[in-house]
């Protein structure tokens, strides 16, 4: 409690002093939402949906909600790597603007190469006047992997020919915090994956400042905006776990939090796509879920407004939000059999284990018989 109380007090000091800043926007975000039909009870739901979801008592849905309205106060520039823009799209593709792609709308967004209107040496004198403006204050998102064999010269951006890894760098230097934006930038991504020619790396490989990374590929809108409003609301980082990864999102395993957990306890299995088991909802681990190894809240968040996520659609977690997953995770349709699970322990599971290979693990004595039934090669 009395940890609460005082991150609760350093949160309100942090608002007040964003309160100094003049607005970047011209219109409020209640301003916003009023254009779009979003009543103040939607706000306020959302706020606290934001709160539970950062793991932080009720009481501070005030603070998320302050936080909101003054996210044109902190500078976000926003730049693009080796990667498919996939994240940004995660982020603003909506048929009906809500409340995470307002708030991404309302913040004070200096620079985004795909959003922003300016081009050419325009784009690139903004880049600049940004970070020299607001330097020390800014908030740098990086989406996209870093490349850097022969000096980062398998990436170059705009029309002073800068490489990936200079901008980056010199981008890093005046950042009040950095975020990684999926697992590209975070881990290096598929551009990484063996034999990776062009030197592909996480950004914390290239820079030498604390990182928050947000795996993914690509990681959900609310683990985005989460992050966003955290770095608002309290100026700093989360907690997070070995890989840089908050812990309000990455801090269970998507095995854990399954719907079709259920499935699996019964030892109830998916032999392959398109069977009767596929049909009615069975578990995916023998056609290749990795969601046993696997931390992120996709099962609890999901994407597209919380519509849906790859388990639910019916293909197993690819694992895509750990390090070096395009490796490590592959055959994406079959089980990693003798490879050792990591992270699984008994206090997760029932009780018992399950022998994968010659790994043994806790995960579940009852579902032994049925994951066995063949070989797991087959």
């Amino acid at each position: 409690m009395d940890t609460h109380a005082a991150l609760y007090e350093q949160g309100k000091a942090r608002l007040d002093a964003l309160r100094q800043f003049a607005p970047r926007q011209q219109q409020s975000l209640i301003e916003k939402m009023q254009q779009h039909g979003i009543s103040r009870r939607d706000f306020m739901k959302w706020s606290a949906m934001v709160t539970s979801m950062l793991a932080l008592p009720l009481p501070f849905s005030n603070l998320v909600a302050e936080a909101a309205e003054l996210a044109d106060r902190v500078p976000l520039i926003w730049l693009h790597m080796a990667e498919c823009t996939g994240c940004s799209e995660s982020l603003i593709r909506t048929d009906t603007p809500n409340l995470d792609s307002l708030i991404f709308d309302h913040i004070s967004l200096e620079y985004h190469e795909t959003l922003m209107a300016a081009a050419g040496w325009q784009a690139e004198e903004n880049l600049e006047n940004a970070l020299e403006t607001y330097k020390g204050r800014y908030l740098l998102a990086v989406e996209g992997a870093i490349p850097t064999a022969n000096n980062g010269s398998f990436l170059t951006v705009g029309c002073k020919g800068h490489t990936g890894l200079e901008i980056i760098k010199h981008a890093a230097e005046g950042a009040a915090a950095i975020i990684s934006v999926g697992t590209c930038a975070a881990f290096g991504g598929v551009q990484a994956a063996y034999p990776n020619p062009t030197g592909a790396k996480g950004v914390h490989e290239v820079v030498s400042k604390p990182i928050i990374n947000l795996g993914g590929c690509p990681p959900s809108e609310k683990n985005i905006v989460g992050t966003l409003m955290y770095f608002i609301m309290f100026g700093k980082l989360p907690a997070l776990d070995m890989f840089n990864r908050p812990k309000w999102a990455y801090g269970a395993r998507v095995h854990d939090n399954c719907e079709r957990r259920g499935r699996f306890d019964a030892g109830e299995f998916v032999e392959e796509f398109g069977d009767h088991g596929a049909k009615e909802g069975y578990c995916l681990y023998k056609v290749g879920c990795k969601g046993p190894y696997t931390y992120n809240n996709c099962p609890t968040e999901r994407f597209n407004h919380h519509t849906s996520w790859p388990v639910l659609a019916g293909h197993g977690c690819m694992g895509c939000s750990e390090p070096n997953f395009w490796d490590d995770m592959a055959d994406f349709e079959k089980p990693l059999g003798r490879q050792l699970l990591h992270g699984l322990d008994a206090t997760a599971d029932t009780i018992g284990a399950v022998i994968l290979g010659a790994t043994v693990v806790g995960i579940g004595a009852h579902a032994v018989a049925s994951i066995f039934a063949k070989p797991l090669e087959e």
